[in-house]
C-alpha cells in the first residue's frame, strides 16, 4: 500500500493544476490517468483571458498556444468585433491552445514540480468504514491519501461513487467539434455565432464556434443547452454540418481531418466536497452554463484546494466548497436560470438582438461569454449580472413551470 499527502484523479487543467500547485508547496502528490500519455481531449481548445491569467499564474508559458486578441460575435445579420477588456484583473488577451498541447504542458509542469503522474489507470475512490474517503483503488494497489481529488470532468464511476452527479433538473450541456484546415488559421479572434437552428427549423440556445489554432487549422464546433425543445431529438451531426455550410465559404475550409467528436457538458453536481475529497473543474459542475466554457475554473477551483491544503488539511474541503460557492455560485446559478430563459424561441431571438444590438451591450456579452464576470465584478457587467441574478430568481419558478418540452 502506497500512501501520498493528495490523490488526483484525471490528468486534464483540473488536476494538473492541483498537482502542479500542491507539489510546489511541498506536498507528495499521484495523479492517475487512465488515458495513455499525450492522449488527445475532446474540447473547444479556447482559452479566455481567465484562463490565461491562471496559467501565468501556475508558470506556464503559452509560447505554443495561439493569441487571441478578441471576440467576434454574429447573430443573424449583426456582427461585432470586440477586443478582450484591458484594464482589469485578468490578461487583456485570451487563446487557442489544441488540448493535447495543452495538457502535455500542463502535466510536465506538474512532473517538474514532483508529481507522480500513473498513465494508463483507472483510480476509483476508496472508503473506510465510516464513509470517508482514504485514498484510491487503482492498478490494483491502494493508494492512500489525506486528500482525493476528483478531477474526472463529465459524470461516470467517481461520480456515482461520491454523489457528485448533476443536479436532476439542472440544464446542461452537449457540443461537438471536429478540425479543418484554413488559410484563415492566424485569425486573431474567435468567432461565435450565436443564431443557430436545427434541421427543423427550431431556434438552439447554444452557438456555433471558430476557433483558429494558429497551426494551419481551425477548431470548428456548435454546442447546444438542454432547455430548447426537442433537445432529446437533436442531431448534434446534423446541427455540426449546417453551421460548417454556414462558415465554409468565408473561412475558406478544407475537409475535416477527423471525425466529429461529442461530448457532455455538467452545469451542476450534486455534492462538490465531503470527508477527505474534493471535486474540481467539469466534475464539480464548474461550467458557464453561457458559453460552455469550464478551463478557467478547472485551473482556479485546482490551485484553490492546493493552496488551502498547503494551510491546513483537515479543514480543506470545507473551505474549498464554501469558498467557490462564494466566487462562482451566484453566477453559476444566473447562468442556469438564464438557459431556462433563452430555452424559448421568442425569448432566445429577442435576448440575442439585445445582446449583439449596441456595442455598450455587446461588451457586456463579451465579458459575460468570456468568463470574466464574478459576484463581485465592478462596472456594468457586474451590476447587470446582480440585477439579472435577482430578476430571474423571481421568475425562477415560472421558467421552470413552462420549460420547453426536451
Amino acid at each position: 500500500m502506497e500512501h501520498r499527502d493528495i490523490a488526483v484523479i484525471g490528468a486534464g487543467p483540473a488536476g494538473a493544476a492541483v498537482a502542479i500547485q500542491a507539489a510546489r508547496h511541498g506536498a507528495r502528490v499521484v495523479v492517475f490517468e487512465k488515458g495513455s500519455r499525450g492522449r488527445d481531449k475532446v474540447c473547444g481548445d479556447g482559452l479566455t483571458p481567465r484562463a490565461v491569467s491562471a496559467l501565468n499564474e501556475l508558470g506556464i508559458a503559452l509560447d505554443d498556444a495561439h493569441h487571441i486578441e478578441g471576440l467576434r460575435m454574429i447573430a443573424n445579420k449583426t456582427e461585432r468585433e470586440l477586443p478582450w477588456p484591458s484594464g482589469g484583473r485578468f490578461a487583456p488577451h485570451g487563446a487557442v491552445w489544441p488540448r493535447r498541447r495543452l495538457d502535455a504542458h500542463l502535466v510536465a509542469a506538474a512532473e517538474d514540480a514532483g508529481a507522480e503522474v500513473v498513465w494508463e489507470t483507472e483510480a476509483l475512490p476508496a472508503f473506510d468504514d465510516d464513509g470517508r474517503v482514504i485514498g484510491v483503488d487503482a492498478g490494483g494497489r491502494r493508494w492512500t491519501a489525506a486528500l482525493t481529488v476528483a478531477a474526472t470532468g463529465a459524470p461516470g464511476a467517481v461520480a456515482k461513487m461520491l454523489g457528485t452527479n448533476r443536479v436532476p433538473g439542472e440544464p446542461f450541456g452537449l457540443a461537438i467539434r471536429t478540425y479543418a484546415e484554413s488559410p484563415r488559421h492566424a485569425d486573431r479572434h474567435i468567432e461565435a455565432c450565436l443564431t443557430l437552428r436545427d434541421e427543423h427549423g427550431t431556434p438552439v440556445p447554444g452557438y456555433g464556434w471558430m476557433f483558429p489554432a494558429g497551426d494551419g487549422t481551425v477548431n470548428i464546433g456548435v454546442g447546444a443547452l438542454s432547455t430548447m425543445k426537442g433537445f432529446k431529438k437533436l442531431n448534434l451531426n446534423t446541427l455540426q454540418d449546417s453551421y460548417r455550410s454556414l462558415v465554409e465559404k468565408d473561412w475558406e475550409l478544407g475537409r475535416d481531418l477527423e471525425k466529429p467528436r461529442a461530448w457532455r457538458l455538467p452545469m451542476s453536481a450534486q455534492r462538490r466536497h465531503g470527508p477527505g475529497w474534493v471535486a474540481v473543474g467539469d466534475a464539480a459542475g464548474l461550467i458557464n452554463p453561457m458559453n460552455g466554457e469550464g478551463i478557467d475554473y478547472g485551473l482556479e477551483s485546482g490551485m484553490l484546494i492546493a493552496d488551502l491544503f498547503n494551510a491546513d488539511p483537515a479543514s480543506a474541503p470545507e473551505q474549498y466548497d464554501l469558498l467557490l460557492g462564494e466566487r462562482f455560485d451566484s453566477f453559476l446559478r444566473t447562468g442556469r436560470r438564464f438557459s431556462f430563459l433563452v430555452g424559448h424561441p421568442l425569448m432566445l431571438r429577442s435576448g440575442l438582438r439585445l445582446a449583439v444590438g449596441t456595442d455598450a451591450i455587446a461588451n457586456i456579452t463579451l465579458q459575460v461569454m468570456g468568463n470574466l464576470v464574478d459576484a463581485d465584478t465592478p462596472g456594468a457587467a457586474g451590476r447587470v449580472m446582480r440585477v439579472a441574478d435577482k430578476t430571474l430568481a423571481a421568475a425562477e419558478p415560472l421558467l421552470r413551470r413552462t420549460r420547453a418540452a426536451a
